[in-house]
């Protein structure tokens, strides 16, 4: 499920006033989400949750949901 506090730390890098993000979804699929924007997308939410990503561990994520499945592992 995708939190609330993600999709505002989300929002809040992309400078999106709303957009619908659901656990299907791709990162190259939420506007503004590039791989030029992508490095910074990772630190903004490894910022907020007080955690540290490997790059393994994110590209080994396929959608948005496997990305906040692995942020929540991080805060077990």
């Amino acid at each position: 499920m995708i939190t609330e506090r993600f999709k505002k730390t989300i929002l809040r890098e992309l400078h999106l006033d709303d957009f619908e993000i659901t656990e299907n979804l791709l990162a190259n699929q939420i506007p503004g989400w590039d791989s030029l924007n992508h490095a910074n997308m990772i630190a903004a939410l490894e910022l907020e949750y007080k955690i540290r990503l490997k790059n393994i561990e994110v590209l080994n994520c396929d959608n948005i949901g496997e990305l906040m499945e692995l942020i929540n592992s991080k805060l077990k």
